[in-house]
């Protein structure tokens, strides 16, 4: 059976919009399993924001103490008096306000400059770049924690290595990761109730997998649903796509945490990831883009509440990203154009948080208008596989990159 005719026919067998499964047997849950994430380091998970369509950084963290910014973006900037100011030249969009205590709590750090050598501005091209982890004239085929989890693989206690809310792509766990995909979070609450197996009457091998496949994704799925009578996040949760992979993430944990944030023997995840979709901002940006950052803000502050709530902020690791930045100057339509470096968030309870990276050199660009790198965005990386799980970055990223001093002991 050829793999786009198995995955037709996994969809087919699966209720509409429920859920995808990368097969491999989930196996009981034992102590050994956990004590194996204990030293993997598994335990501290990792959340994964896409901002989908290209982050305007400029917009986002602002350096509003640069005439150059007022001159390039006389229409859409940010205006001085509306920033909310971080130092004396940096500042965050207004619709970001509900971060700062996370900002003044030290918890959240923000990364400029962050890019890679001869960026491409392709969307389909550039997220799968940021996505393996590759060099832009390379072509790899397994997503970084794909390959981060095959050298060192999730307990198989756990009820998958990943989970991804908002999307039908698998991106860094493509192709290989035991990692559910729910593009409706709205239905993960009954997916266990509408994935059921099929009754078949003849089993052929390929028939065969296909029945073990629905019997995993029915399998995870109810180890990650909530289930009446357990611990109950009070936790409000924003309304919205956004909001509502945000809500089904913690309650996706919370069904492996008891009442006291103490982590049920090999239940849950090694990594979520979210997409918030729509930052590909032609045109009339301003009104846009402010309400999706004012729908970022709203989820990561939901996040970190239902984290503090089950005892698993110090034990989590937020980080967003995006396939590219957007151009310095300002199009004719009220919007901005494909770019290259573009600013990303850090947040836990044991982030360094602060400023890293450089900050916008807008008096130096490049000959088409775009930014010059700061950060590769494999450092970021390097900093989640060495200082966050204890893995070797170097064998999962194909070369050394300076992890950041992001994290604190």
């Amino acid at each position: 059976m050829k793999r786009r005719d198995f995955l037709a026919a996994a969809a087919a067998a699966t209720a509409a919009g429920a859920a995808s499964w990368l097969p491999q047997s989930v196996h009981a849950q034992t102590l050994a399993a956990t004590a194996q994430a204990r030293a993997s380091g598994y335990e501290n998970l990792l959340i994964l924001v896409e901002l989908k369509g290209g982050n305007d950084g400029l917009n986002t963290v602002v350096p509003y103490a640069d005439p150059l910014y007022a001159r390039y973006r006389s229409t859409i900037g940010v205006r001085r008096g509306d920033a909310i100011q971080l130092d004396e030249r940096t500042a965050l969009h207004p619709a970001l306000a509900p971060l700062l205590p996370m900002w003044r709590a030290h918890e959240l750090a923000i990364v400029q400059g962050v890019s890679y050598a001869q960026p491409n501005l392709s969307h389909f091209r550039s997220i799968e770049i940021w996505d393996t982890a590759s060099r832009s004239d390379q072509y790899l085929r397994e997503g970084w924690l794909t390959r981060a989890f095959a050298t060192t693989p999730v307990p198989k206690g756990f009820a998958a290595d990943g989970l991804v809310l908002g999307s039908a792509e698998m991106g860094p766990l493509a192709n290989g990761a035991r990692a559910i995909a729910l593009v409706n979070p709205a239905q993960f609450a009954r997916a266990s109730r509408l994935v059921t197996p099929v009754a078949l009457q003849e089993r052929n091998p390929a028939l065969a997998h296909l029945l073990d496949v629905e019997n995993d994704i029915v399998h995870a799925a109810d180890q990650l649903r909530p289930r009446p009578g357990e611990y109950a996040l009070k936790t409000a949760f924003p309304a919205g796509a956004f909001g509502a992979s945000v809500k089904t993430a913690m309650q996706a944990l919370a069904s492996g945490e008891t009442a006291q944030g103490a982590p049920v023997q090999g239940d849950g995840v090694a990594v979520i990831r979210l997409t918030l979709n729509g930052f590909d901002t032609h045109e009339n940006q301003p009104e846009r883009h402010a309400e999706l950052l004012r729908q970022f803000a709203a989820g990561m502050v939901a996040m970190r509440s239902a984290l503090i709530e089950m005892g698993r902020w110090d034990r989590t690791l937020i980080a967003t990203y995006a396939e590219f930045g957007r151009r310095v100057r300002e199009n004719q339509s009220r919007g901005t154009d494909h770019g290259t470096a573009s600013a990303h968030f850090v947040a836990g309870g044991r982030v360094a948080g602060g400023l890293y990276g450089e900050a916008p050199a807008l008096a130096r660009l490049d000959g088409n208008g775009n930014l010059p790198v700061a950060i590769d965005f494999r450092q970021i990386y390097a900093t989640v596989l060495n200082g966050w799980w204890g893995l070797d970055a170097a064998s999962v990223l194909q070369q050394r990159f300076e992890p950041l001093p992001l994290l604190r002991a």
